[in-house]
């Protein structure tokens, strides 16, 4: 799961698993393999940071800290 901040400011877990698409539309869209979507205030370095930080965890067998 990684973390996010809706565009109204709510901070929320979305599965990075089921991310199939990220759009910059100037929000950053969210879509998930499920077809529901988010829009949230994250760009686009912090989001593909966080994906690469969470499976390099998954990797390591770490599923908390």
């Amino acid at each position: 799961m990684i973390e996010v901040v809706g565009i109204n400011g709510e901070e929320f877990l979305i599965n990075a698993a089921l991310i199939e698409k990220i759009e910059f539309i100037p929000e950053t869209k969210i879509t998930l393999t499920t077809g529901k979507y988010y829009l949230v205030k994250d760009t686009k370095e912090e989001i593909v940071n966080r994906i690469i930080e969470y499976n390099q965890k998954i990797i390591r067998g770490i599923t908390a800290e």
